[in-house]
């Protein structure tokens, strides 16, 4: 039976791999390598993409099951989170804590020795800013938890761009941009939809404070704030017309989902908006890759 060290009589390698929320690290690993990838004028060079991608990978797990011990209590009311290793009782919040720490060293010492200082150090920085400063403080202080704390879960190209380059450039920056505006909307769907569950254990999340009807209004908002982020890549010279294309497309998708979100006319539309805004992030991501290498495969052709 496939077991784990750190608690051989319950927990399984299953339990430990739900600690990580895979689903999650997977998108920030994948934002992360489109990172490193444009900031490269070719290709990345093969240890830099390797280590760079574990090690914030790994980061983002630790982070993440930092997250399951501090949050065990609330996960064990609400219904979304109830079946967690944690409140379930298959790892216990010592060998959870002890695997986050593990991993989260294994991370710093990787980033830190087989990429360079600068992407270790910004690494560390938005493990603590998630992991402590969102989780421990922000999430149960301001309704605005999700805006602030939200600076953490837009690092990751930012921190490939820096594990390629060694520094901190515009086109980082741009693309930090557009995560940080996506968050809002993006986990204000969702929070919609979970508004009596939030409500239960007393966490200040916008709809239960200002209501779903604010909330509609502030995702509508945001949304048309990110449709005219999107198009700063292509402003700057750093994508092109396909970039460009693509963007406004699935920008215009992504409001279509808010207008119907705001009027409320269908019950369904918070996790519709939810779901879409995971899709739209990722093939916002994969466009500015695409753009990046396509006019390099014409040079090739011709």
């Amino acid at each position: 039976m496939a077991t784990t060290i750190l608690n051989p009589m319950r927990a399984s390698w299953r339990d430990y791999l739900e600690l990580c929320k895979p689903n999650v690290v997977a998108l920030i690993v994948f934002t992360a390598v489109v990172g490193m990838l444009l900031a490269a004028p070719g290709m990345v060079p093969l240890d830099v993409l390797v280590f760079g991608t574990v090690g914030i990978g790994l980061a983002a797990a630790s982070a993440a099951a930092i997250n399951h011990v501090v949050d065990r209590k609330i996960d064990a009311i609400m219904g979304r989170t109830s079946k967690r290793p944690l409140p379930q009782g298959a790892v216990s919040s010592r060998d959870a804590l002890v695997f986050a720490l593990t991993i989260g060293t294994m991370a710093m010492l990787m980033l830190a020795v087989l990429v360079n200082p600068l992407t270790a150090l910004l690494t560390f920085l938005s493990l603590i800013g998630y992991a402590v400063v969102y989780t421990m403080y922000l999430k149960r202080a301001t309704p605005q938890n999700i805006v602030i704390g939200g600076a953490a879960g837009a690092a990751p190209p930012v921190l490939g761009w820096v594990a390629v380059t060694g520094s901190v450039d515009p086109g980082a920056l741009l693309l930090f941009l557009i995560i940080f505006t996506w968050t809002p909307p993006h986990f204000w769907a969702l929070a919609i939809h979970r508004e009596e569950e939030y409500r239960k254990v007393d966490m200040p999340m916008l709809p239960v404070t200002h209501g779903s009807d604010f909330t509609r209004l502030q995702i509508l908002l945001y949304t048309v704030l990110l449709l005219v982020v999107t198009l700063l890549p292509y402003g700057y010279g750093m994508s092109g017309g396909l970039y460009l294309g693509g963007a406004l497309v699935l920008g215009l998708g992504f409001l279509y989902y808010a207008v119907r979100l705001y009027r409320n006319d269908d019950d369904r539309m918070p996790m519709r908006t939810f779901g879409y805004s995971i899709v739209y992030l990722m093939a916002l991501f994969a466009l500015l890759l695409v753009d990046h290498y396509v006019p390099m495969l014409i040079a090739l052709i011709d």
